[in-house]
């Protein structure tokens, strides 16, 4: 009889278990980061206001060509609004000019309390220089690749 319910609960557990579409390797890359922050075509149907972004830091992942990403902390006006983060790629000036603000449909009733984030947002690699990197017009770091 123990036999019988020890198999029972074993091909319960089995039929519970979640099904992966696509058998997890070690070899498959980490998925990436900081896409889901990406501007998207979608966004035209929200309406756009501030992130109040708190702190930034760049860090220099060790790779070859170095790789930097932007620790990005602040808090979004409600629990409805969605980040956006816009890193557009060196001026002229070697300036990486980074936007981080956010978006809500204006239909949604949403509770009046800030949502705090914490991002690491990938900016990638750079050709030899100095670089200067401003978030919302501020300049917060400036970076040797």
């Amino acid at each position: 009889m123990k036999q019988l319910t020890l198999t029972i609960l074993l091909l319960t557990l089995y039929a519970c278990a979640p099904i992966l579409e696509k058998p997890i390797s070690s070899d498959d890359p980490p998925p990436s980061q900081g896409n889901d922050y990406l501007p998207n075509p979608e966004d035209s149907n929200f309406l756009r206001e501030p992130a109040f972004v708190e702190s930034t830091e760049v860090l220099i992942l060790e790779s070859y060509p170095p790789q930097f990403t932007l620790a990005i902390k602040g808090d979004l006006p409600t629990p409805c609004h969605k980040l956006r983060i816009a890193a557009n790629p060196p001026d002229s000036e070697n300036r990486i000019l980074v936007e981080v603000y956010s978006l809500v449909d204006v239909k949604t009733t949403c509770i009046a309390m800030l949502e705090s984030f914490e991002v690491n947002y990938p900016l990638g690699s750079f050709p030899a220089g100095t670089y200067s990197v401003w978030v919302n017009g501020e300049k917060v770091a400036e970076i040797q690749s």
